[in-house]
């Protein structure tokens, strides 16, 4: 499919929108959704409006929140490898946006785990975000958060989630709007979870990487 030549006005709008979510501090200084955010805010995303592939993620953990730059971690490093591109393609905004749930690192839990990504920015940033990107093609719906919010009936199981991926493929793909693909969180806490299910790695893997490959040639 073509690229769509985004005009002025587009782009003008996204580099607005972009600069204000930048600026956000509704989590620390106007929370809405639980206690304030125990840190300064410091939103991670990449977008441009030429971009035709989305990472839509959870949130930055405290490896990308000291970066400032997406899946700067081990996480970034499987994720890279299930795409089968490198940096320089990952990193590419032109081709690649990075739109997590949240764009803050959210803070840890009593155990040590990255609590869950703040609802402030769905409610105040998506939908305006993803109305400005008209050349999106696919969208990897990563974690379950992110499925309820790109997947109508997602449920709370990321794993049948994750299962159902041929027919969410299809389904998203024969609609208005950009393909979805779901996938697991690539985080080593989900280790246990990739060794349960092998099919991840044996069908669902090389089915991203072409359909990646094949995006990507178009750019």
């Amino acid at each position: 499919m073509p690229l769509h030549r985004p005009d002025p006005a587009q782009e003008t709008a996204l580099a607005a929108l972009v600069a204000d979510i930048r600026a956000c501090r509704l989590c620390r200084d106007e929370p809405t959704a639980r206690a304030q955010l125990p840190h300064e805010p410091r939103p991670v995303l990449q977008v441009s409006a030429t971009a035709r592939l989305c990472l839509a993620g959870q949130a930055p953990g405290t490896r990308v929140h000291a970066s400032g730059r997406p899946y700067t971690d081990p996480s970034g490093d499987r994720l890279r490898s299930w795409l089968g591109i490198g940096h320089d393609v990952f990193y590419d905004a032109g081709k690649v946006a990075v739109v997590p749930m949240g764009f803050c690192f959210p803070g840890l839990d009593a155990h040590g785990g990255d609590l869950p990504p703040r609802r402030e920015c769905r409610l105040k940033w998506h939908d305006r975000l993803f109305a400005l990107l008209p050349n999106l093609r696919l969208v990897l719906a990563i974690g379950g958060y992110s499925q309820r919010y790109h997947i109508l009936d997602a449920g709370d199981r990321v794993t049948a989630t994750v299962a159902a991926w041929r027919s969410i493929l299809a389904r998203s793909r024969a609609g208005n709007g950009p393909a979805i693909l779901p996938l697991p969180h690539p985080s080593w806490r989900n280790n246990a979870w990739l060794r349960r299910n092998p099919w991840f790695d044996e069908q669902l893997v090389p089915a991203l990487r072409s359909e990646v490959a094949a995006l990507l040639a178009e750019v």
